[in-house]
């Protein structure tokens, strides 16, 4: 299935798996309050672990919080759109599936085309949690993801580039004063937002 015959599945409240620029995903809209209870359900995923988000452009933040804060925006200045998950105040109507107990959530702007493409065209962030059961070994090719997985959901976005796999998008959380703490390293280092000015606090 290419990305374009994903787009009314996403419209009308489906789940799909399509690939990030790190792994492959189980996504639906972010809005979605069903998908996001499904995807929760066909991962095995505790309430506890929130799902994290993803954006096509910069302007779909808006669509994720109403409280960008200038740390906040120097880190999506630095790194976005890139593998650089940052921690954000949800806004009220997220589904709570995607916002941890304090009513915040991860959101990234991918640089993956096609799943960039998925936002824009959707005019939606999507929720992009690696396409696998909670415990089992996340997917980056389209043979990884297990036929288990693959039939309970409505569709798997098989296109190239692939994800590049390795590590997940890191996760941090941005402090006043330039600071920020890792909350889960990946892809980009504690070396990377050091030499982008940041002071990294445990």
């Amino acid at each position: 299935m290419n990305f374009e015959e994903a787009l009314p599945i996403i419209s009308t409240g489906g789940v799909i798996i399509y690939p990030t620029e790190t792994l492959y995903a189980l996504g639906a809209e972010a809005m979605d309050e069903g998908a996001a209870k499904r995807i929760m359900i066909i991962k095995g995923r505790p309430i506890s672990k929130p799902l994290p988000l993803i954006i096509g452009k910069m302007d779909q933040l808006d669509q994720v919080t109403d409280n960008v804060t200038p740390e906040i925006l120097r880190l999506a200045r630095q790194f976005w759109p890139g593998p650089l998950s940052i921690i954000v105040k949800a806004k009220s109507e997220l589904p709570l599936q995607v916002k941890d107990a304090e009513g915040f959530t991860s959101v990234r702007w991918t640089s993956h085309p096609s799943a960039e493409e998925l936002c824009l065209k959707s005019r939606s962030p999507l929720i992009a949690t690696s396409a696998n059961k909670s415990g089992e070994s996340p997917a980056a090719v389209p043979a990884e993801v297990t036929a288990e997985l693959a039939a309970l959901v409505d569709g798997v976005v098989d296109c190239e580039p692939y994800p590049h796999g390795g590590d997940p998008s890191t996760v941090v959380k941005a402090l006043p004063g330039g600071k920020v703490v890792i909350l889960r390293y990946g892809v980009v280092t504690k070396a990377d937002l050091v030499q982008a000015g940041f002071t990294v606090v445990n």
